[in-house]
């Protein structure tokens, strides 16, 4: 080797070695930061406020602190879980929650304390919203460490338990859905919501990590990314629903309404995805991932379609199909790993209440290496299994609920990357194998849910996609500046799409996707 090759490669080393460091350094720093707001050892944003609201402590950090917090005095704000006199009338017992964790604070407010009287008033019951100041003691009960010893109680929002639909029996969660405004404060819904936070926060620790440049993607589009004809459509044609049909203006010619006059001047639709957008910009950046919402208009009452569901997408430019299920493993198994550390009380929750086995289920997920199968494997394990599937398995069909949860939960019992599927039954954009029949597609199987993540190496070959948009009957025109991406410096590229709320039923043990979001939207329901 000569001297000239040796410094060559001597400095690609080096460069390597930096950047190496670099990116443990920033993966450090991260971790550091989210120790820190695991803690709560950010200083508070409260600085000015002489409210006595703005001097309340959060329940989790008096049931964290336990017996460490034994002598302070402090003030709550919460909700009323339940009130009980007791002693006679002689002092009264209250359960109050505040959201920021599952356990309620137990607190003693004796008859002759400022606020007894409103406390025990017909107004006030499971619901009402209380401000207690009192001193934090050790708790006379086996169940908790500390309760409050209140000096005062302000009943700041009443609530007559006879009105109050959530009564302290246990309540299907059908019925909470037609009382989304209030469901926040029931047990189930305050624990997804509190793990919803934490894997949304955990998806942009993993990604800025990794060096991912976060995209806002547009929620208005005028192309169908999926080329699946199911959005909904964005008009100011109809006047804002008032209009009548003789108003909408139409071309004489066909008969058609004539959307030059829209506000785009072209008809627009709510995006079913950001990721020919987030193609755009790993083709510039590198590495980009989006996390928004999405829309399908499709008329489906499943317990795993929504209309409105949020999105992470991760585009990244050089890598293949490989790569791409190395990414979406170790990106599923970051988000369950920091569930499991953040908020093992919801958990612990859900595994009683919802699955049992759920924790269990979740490490065993991070522990286990994914499986890596092709269709055609799996089309064979199905067709021999001898199972009477409702829907009959053949080679080329579109993999069912049922078939992906017999090929995850029965045969392999661990998540898989099902590979190579059939080109008639996916997206224009997944790049064509030697064979002319496949594509460099992959979908992500788990126990409980079937399908959680999409994804595929893209077409990069310009001739090659064109040819794809013909077959399928698409306008080429709409999708000129994708296009554009492989006729200027085109590059081998993958990504992947991860619904959401899929994740947050993985998670939690939660079989309806409809309590998996704060405010579900579906066929018949847009309330709230």
């Amino acid at each position: 080797m000569e001297a000239k090759d040796v410094q060559q490669l001597k400095a690609l080393v080096e460069k390597l070695t930096k950047e190496k460091d670099e990116a443990v350094a920033k993966a450090s720093k991260l971790e550091e930061e989210n120790k820190k707001l695991k803690e709560g050892e950010f200083p508070t944003y409260i600085r000015n406020t002489k409210s006595r609201l703005g001097q309340r402590t959060s329940i989790k950090k008096l049931i964290k602190r336990g017996k460490e917090s034994i002598g302070d005095e402090v003030t709550v704000c919460g909700w009323a879980k339940t009130i009980r006199e007791q002693g006679g009338g002689r002092f009264a017992f209250i359960e109050l929650n505040d959201g920021s964790c599952m356990k309620n604070l137990q607190i003693v407010l004796d008859s002759d304390k400022p606020g007894f009287q409103d406390i025990n008033s017909p107004n006030c019951g499971t619901g009402a919203c209380l401000v207690i100041v009192g001193k934090i003691v050790p708790s006379q009960g086996g169940k908790q460490e500390i309760e409050m010893q209140a000096s005062s109680a302000e009943l700041h929002g009443k609530c007559v338990p006879l009105d109050f639909p959530l009564a302290k029996k246990k309540l299907e969660l059908e019925f909470l859905r037609g009382i989304a405004h209030l469901r926040g404060r029931t047990n189930t819904i305050g624990a997804m919501m509190r793990i919803r936070n934490s894997c949304a926060l955990a998806t942009h620790l993993f990604y800025q990590s990794q060096g991912f440049v976060y995209l806002h993607s547009p929620l208005l589009t005028a192309s169908d990314a999926e080329g699946a004809g199911e959005m909904f459509q964005v008009t100011t044609l109809l006047k804002n629903g008032t209009a009548k049909v003789g108003d909408v203006p139409i071309i004489k010619e066909t008969g058609k309404p004539d959307y030059s006059q829209d506000f785009f001047g072209k008809p627009a639709f709510l995006t079913v995805s950001g990721q020919l957008n987030g193609e755009m910009y790993a083709t510039a950046l590198g590495k980009i991932y989006t996390f928004g919402p999405t829309f399908r208009a499709e008329n489906s009452h499943t317990t795993r379609h929504i209309a409105e569901f949020w999105m992470i997408e991760p585009e990244v430019a050089f890598a293949d199909l490989d790569e791409n299920m190395d990414l979406a493993e170790a990106y599923l198994k970051f988000v369950v790993q920091y569930v499991l550390d953040n908020n093992s009380e919801d958990l612990e929750f859900f595994d009683k209440m919802y699955e049992k086995g759920l924790i269990e289920r979740l490490r065993n997920v991070v522990g286990t290496p994914f499986k890596r199968v092709t269709y055609t494997e799996a089309v064979k394990i199905l067709i021999d299994s001898k199972v009477e599937f409702k829907i009959p398995v053949t080679w080329g069909i579109d993999l069912q609920s049922e078939h992906e949860r017999y090929v995850t939960e029965q045969v392999f019992k661990q998540p898989i990357f099902l590979i190579d599927y059939p080109k008639d039954i996916k997206a224009f954009y997944m790049r064509l194998n030697e064979d002319g029949k496949t594509v460099r597609a992959m979908d992500l199987l788990v126990p409980k849910i079937g399908e959680i993540i999409g994804g595929s190496q893209r077409e990069e070959r310009l001739e090659v996609l064109q040819e794809r948009i013909k077959e399928m009957k698409m306008e080429e025109a709409a999708y000129k500046y994708y296009l554009d991406l492989r006729r200027f410096g085109t590059c081998v590229h993958a990504g992947f799409g991860l619904g959401f709320e899929r994740l947050v039923m993985f998670v939690t043990g939660i079989e309806n996707i409809r309590d998996a979001i704060p405010f579900p939207r579906y066929p018949g329901h847009a309330e709230f």
